[in-house]
Parts: structure tokens; sequence; C-alpha cells
């Protein structure tokens, strides 16, 4: 199932089940606990990200040719960093480059994005796709600057200015993937391909990351896991290739659909 998130017009949040005829059915209920899907069709209103999150935990390196691009040793372990709950920003809605501080060296990520479905801890590997919900496009938008120059040495900074996480444009439950590590991913910056790979690529599968990131710790129920990028970020680029108001960013995952956003520079 093919699930949206979205504004009604009388301003409530919604689900809804995107067909494939592009015609959406009302799902009633909270779609992490009791629900059902209705026959009845929506008019949908404004896209939102498909989901609320209850955490952002982001993965850094994970991806082989990504590691050395990057001209870093691929790890031991999953590197580990979060992005703030005010990153979230909706499908087709812009990223928006702060006026508060100086974001120069802005990069783009398109990276599978995994949705823990229930209160989960201490996951085994071989029962770790069992937990997730489903996945959908995300953009770890980050700022190069703030994140290895300015930021102390903590990826959190660069990575948590407000609109930079775009999410959806739909969540795909679990059981239409059943192998999120044989996925076709790709960014596209002004209509020019800048990632083209898959998800096979990644050091840390995505079972591995589960079984990781639950060890010890509870992982509630709507979290968010970005699982890493492949290569060809703008930061690798010769010369490098941030991003600017007037640009438009489209992250791809084959079987998940299209995430557009485009830039702006906060006025």
């Amino acid at each position: 199932m093919k699930i949206i998130r979205y504004r009604a017009a009388d301003e409530t949040i919604a689900y809804a089940a995107l067909g494939a005829d592009g015609s959406a059915r009302a799902i009633e209920g909270d779609p992490f606990g009791e629900h059902r899907l209705t026959d009845e069709v929506v008019e949908v209103g404004e896209l939102l990200a498909p989901i609320d999150p209850t955490q952002i935990i982001g993965i850094g390196l994970n991806y082989k040719r990504h590691a050395v691009e990057s001209g870093m040793t691929p790890p031991d372990y999953p590197v580990v960093f979060h992005k703030t709950l005010n990153t979230v920003q909706a499908p087709g809605a812009p990223i928006v480059l702060p006026k508060g501080v100086h974001c120069e060296k802005t990069d783009y990520e398109c990276e599978l994005a995994v949705v823990i479905g229930i209160d989960c801890k201490d996951v085994p590997r071989e029962r770790a796709l069992e937990v997730v919900y489903g996945y959908t496009c995300a953009n770890d938008v980050s700022a190069r600057d703030w994140q290895l120059d300015k930021g102390g040495g903590q990826w959190s900074r660069g990575k948590s200015f407000d609109t930079f996480c775009p999410l959806g444009p739909v969540l795909v439950t679990s059981d239409e993937i059943p192998d999120p590590n044989a996925l076709q991913i790709r960014t596209e910056l002004n209509g020019d391909i800048v990632q083209d790979w898959n998800t096979d690529d990644m050091i840390f599968d995505v079972p591995a990351l589960i079984e990781f990131l639950s060890a010890g710790t509870t992982l509630l129920a709507g979290t968010v896991i970005l699982t890493g990028t492949p290569h060809g970020v703008g930061m690798a680029s010769v010369p490098p290739r941030w991003l600017h108001a007037g640009d438009v960013v489209t992250v791809s995952v084959v079987g998940i659909g299209d995430l557009r956003n485009p830039v702006v520079q906060e006025s």
C-alpha cells in the first residue's frame, strides 16, 4: 500500500491510500495503530510528508563508493547522528537556506528512509524487517560548512536547519518492498543526474542498522532511519556543486516515487 498524508480542505490532517490510477481512498484511524482502509475516495489537498516522525536517526558514510569519494575509511560500526524534527519538509515544499546563519556549502543527499512501525528493542538481524512499517524517499540536506567546519565536529548542527529533511512523496508499506537493499536510488539537480546507484552498496544493510540501533535502545514507532547516501554528492564534485536559490532537487527511489523540492533563500 502507498500511503499519503495530507491537509484536507477543513485543515484537518488525514491519511489516504494512493491507487494506481492516482485516486486516493481514505484511511480511518492511526496508520500506526487501529485503522482501516475505506472505499471513500477523497480529494487530496496540500500533500505533507507521509509521516510525522517521533525521531530521525541518520547514518553517515554507509555506501562504499561514497566513503571513497569522501576520502574516509569505511567505518567498523554505523556512524550515527540525529536530525531534529523541525527539519521535516513536505514534497514540493521548499528547502530553505537560512538567513540567520550563512550556509554557503549546502549539499543534497538522496536516501532510503526506513520507518519503524512498532516500539522495539534488541531486535535480532533475522527479525529486523518485521518491525519495519514501510519506506519513503528522503533528502538529507546538509550544510557542509556547519557539519564539518563550524559545528564543533558534531554533524547534527549542519543537518538540522529548518526544512533540511524532505520526506515523501508516499510511504510504501514493507510488504511491497521485500528487499530494501535492492533498490535503484537517484538524485537529479536541475534535471542533471548527479547520483544514480543502488542500495545494495550499503556497508551496513537495513537489517544490520536496525539490529545496531535497537541494541539496548527502544526505537519508537514512527522512528525514521536515514540509511545513508551513495556517491555523487555536491561536496565531492569538481568543482563542488552546492545548492543555491532557484535550484530544484529530485530524489527518486524505484518503487516509491519522486521527491521534488525547490531551493529558496530565506527572506
